[in-house]
């Protein structure tokens, strides 16, 4: 992934309300049922830091996460990099709806270049993996 590509953006409509989503998407109990079992510990606070490793094949990647950005129910940015990997990022959930139905907007905006050699930081990658993440694992989820 690099500076100079477009954001990278994942859309996904829920039969859910913007409460509900708005709580998987910032409450660490729901988050480890979709999204990374191992999270220590998350709150959708600005300043609030953490930091977990993730297997991908041979390869463990210790994720730092740094929330830089809370409007409730409806924005949240992540600061979100890789110990001892260059590369720089924030991940944007945007969620808009009302009590019957939500839409939860992700996307990712590259600040600093990844490692190009490395394919969990291809672009392909982050698309399929935030895809995999929101309109699969997400909306099981939440559907229940």
């Amino acid at each position: 992934m690099k500076k100079g590509d477009p954001p990278i953006i994942v859309e996904q409509d829920f039969g859910r309300s913007v409460s509900e989503v708005w709580k998987a998407i910032t409450e660490p109990d729901e988050m480890r049922q979709w999204y990374f079992e191992n999270l220590p510990d998350y709150r959708a606070e600005v300043g609030f830091s953490t930091e977990f490793p993730v297997r991908s094949g041979e390869r463990t990647f210790l994720h730092q996460w740094v929330i830089t950005e809370v409007e409730p129910k409806r924005k949240l940015v992540c600061n979100w990099r890789f110990k001892g990997i260059p590369g720089d990022s924030s991940v944007v959930f945007e969620v808009s709806g009302d009590d019957r139905s939500a839409r939860l907007a992700v996307s990712t905006l590259v600040h600093e270049d990844f490692p190009e050699d490395i394919p969990e930081f291809r672009r392909e990658s982050c698309i399929g993996g935030w895809t995999w993440f929101i309109k699969d694992r997400l909306k099981s989820y939440l559907d229940g």
